[in-house]
């Protein structure tokens, strides 16, 4: 009864210890997936041509070079951002570039008038496809929405359109920051921002490629990075060039 009593103890004790250890393993595996996806994505990120210094976390987010938005959680591409020859994009196409729906959160409806600008000057492009439309369904590709605390000097952050062909879904205004400026730059933040989500990245960056024959820097560009309440506030000839390349009809 003894030997009995002892055998039961030993087994009670072995499974609490086997459960302890099935529940610790349980709950490291989840933080060291994320240690390992945050390591893929700010992989890709530099591959891209941002450097340490421009990249910044931010919650469930990195943001590099002060708008440019990557999620956590984003799919990495198979070829993890390898440069692409001649480009100043990402590399990741819209698929659906005729279409790219546009849901207004009504945070930013006093905004209508320069969010409207700001897709005209993408839909008119000469010999591009790319159409931006407003929607006010639930189903949309991109919704654009106030947020007053992305920075003291951040105008606007976007998240940059991904390798699966969609369109990046998200646009912040910092409306409180840019409501002082002229129409013409509240207008031109938007479509800078709208610019990301369609693959393009900042002109001026320093390591940034350029689209295929549209080399050069260019002081005209409206996808110059740092240039908030300062910048073109029209799409340059260069600018209309790569949308045309990168979308053509």
């Amino acid at each position: 009864m003894k030997n009995l009593l002892t055998k039961t103890v030993l087994i009670a004790l072995l499974s609490v210890v086997v459960i302890s250890c099935s529940k610790k393993n349980e709950i490291t595996t989840e933080p060291e997936n994320e240690t390992v996806q945050n390591q893929k994505v700010l992989a890709y990120i530099k591959n891209l041509g941002f450097t340490d210094a421009q990249i910044v976390e931010n919650g469930d987010n990195y943001v590099a070079d002060g708008d440019i938005v990557f999620s956590k959680n984003m799919e990495v591409p198979a070829d993890n951002g390898k440069p692409i020859t001649e480009q100043y994009y990402n590399g990741n196409i819209v698929t659906n570039s005729t279409n790219i729906r546009v849901k207004v959160d009504p945070s930013i409806n006093g905004m209508i008038s320069e969010i409207n600008s700001a897709i005209n000057q993408w839909n008119t492009v000469p010999n591009s496809k790319i159409k931006f439309v407003i929607t006010t369904g639930t189903i949309y590709d991109i919704l654009i929405k106030v947020d007053n605390t992305i920075g003291s000097s951040t105008c606007g952050q976007a998240y940059l359109s991904t390798s699966n062909g969609k369109a990046g879904n998200t646009v912040w205004i910092n409306q409180n920051l840019i409501q002082n400026n002229s129409f013409a730059q509240r207008q031109r933040t938007i479509t800078h921002e709208f610019g990301h989500t369609i693959s393009f990245k900042h002109t001026n960056q320093s390591t940034t490629i350029n689209v295929p024959g549209v080399g050069g820097t260019d002081a005209l560009s409206l996808m110059n990075g740092g240039q908030c309440g300062s910048g073109a506030t029209v799409l340059s000839a260069k600018d209309k060039q790569a949308t045309a390349v990168l979308y053509p009809l």
